[in-house]
């Protein structure tokens, strides 16, 4: 259930353009909205943040108490978060810093708001320090103007293509750094850990949401208008089921924080690129004809007086009971 306090935050942060008195009077406050690990619902939290760079940062300090904040048990299982500052809404990815990198922000965090080092000074546990990075992938740019169908579906897998490459890109700069690494301790390299970790979820939930949305949605609307492409459907229909095969096994080997066999997780990553990258293209080369005479987005329906009435949508997200996380 939501506490008073947050969800009078949340109020007051949402009617002044994510400006907040009281405790919160000039301080740089977000709303993060995650998706529950175990519950799937979405949970609203007010959180302090400090920005580095481009990113925003924020840390799971749950006030010094002994155990992680909720959200950020459920940031681990689903990376795609929604993130309110201002009048701004958008969707990021929160990497989890590690190592040497965990300990410069937090020095960084603390500069800015001592606070978080006294809350550190409370418990033994190490405050996670989280990076929100806007959720596009480097160089992500879209379809300039989407008018049709066709448009909207090469933006998605323009979308896909670009998360896969920045997770292999990772990837191999992990291997190469190790390649080239001489003498003694581990090398300086990025590690086959959280961040890669994170992003491969990611990139694999919204793949799973894309393809769950074509066989329930796309596919039987265009089938109704083209039943002599039967064959095509089927064989999507069919990639899908391999690519969600080897997805799995992916996410699989992702279950722990860390990732316990590095070159056995490459050499899946590799075999569902390949498959991923074929079926895309035969899902262009089908569907792309089919697809360019119709507009997007979709008209409006014509309301008329038998359906223009009825109750409005209700809200019913959850907010955490974590205050400033």
């Amino acid at each position: 259930m939501p506490t008073s306090f947050n969800q009078s935050v949340i109020e007051e942060f949402r009617a002044n353009e994510g400006k907040v008195g009281g405790p919160f009077t000039g301080e740089d406050l977000l709303l993060l909205t995650t998706t529950g690990a175990k519950s799937g619902k979405e949970t609203t939290t007010p959180l302090g943040y400090v920005r580095h760079g481009d990113s925003l940062v924020v840390v799971g300090s749950n006030l010094g108490a002994p155990r992680h904040p909720d959200w950020y048990h459920n940031l681990l299982a689903h990376p795609v978060v929604q993130v309110e500052t201002g009048t701004r809404t958008f969707e990021a990815l929160a990497v989890p810093a590690e190592g040497t990198r965990r300990e410069e922000l937090f020095e960084h965090v603390v500069r800015v708001a001592p606070g978080y080092g006294e809350y550190q000074d409370r418990t033994t546990r190490l405050l996670p320090v989280v990076v929100l990075e806007r959720a596009e992938p480097d160089g992500w740019e879209g379809p300039v103007e989407i008018k049709s169908l066709a448009d909207k579906l090469m933006e998605v897998h323009t979308w896909l293509r670009g998360q896969l490459r920045q997770v292999r890109a990772e990837v191999d700069a992990h291997f190469a750094a190790r390649a080239a690494h001489h003498g003694p301790g581990e090398p300086q390299a990025p590690g086959l850990g959280l961040q890669i970790r994170q992003r491969c979820l990611a990139f694999c939930q919204s793949l799973e949401f894309h393809h769950t949305s074509e066989d329930a949605h796309l596919f039987p609307g265009i089938a109704r208008y083209h039943p002599h492409s039967a064959d095509t459907f089927d064989r999507l229909s069919d990639e899908h089921r391999t690519v969600a095969r080897l997805q799995g096994e992916l996410v699989a080997l992702l279950s722990g924080i860390g990732i316990a066999d590095p070159r056995r997780f490459r050499s899946e990553l590799d075999r569902m690129s390949t498959e991923l990258n074929a079926h895309l293209d035969y899902e262009e080369e089908s569907l792309l004809p089919l697809l360019a005479e119709v507009p997007w987005p979709p008209a409006p329906p014509v309301n008329t007086a038998e359906d223009s009435g009825g109750a409005g949508d209700g809200d019913d997200r959850e907010d955490s009971d974590d205050r400033n996380g």
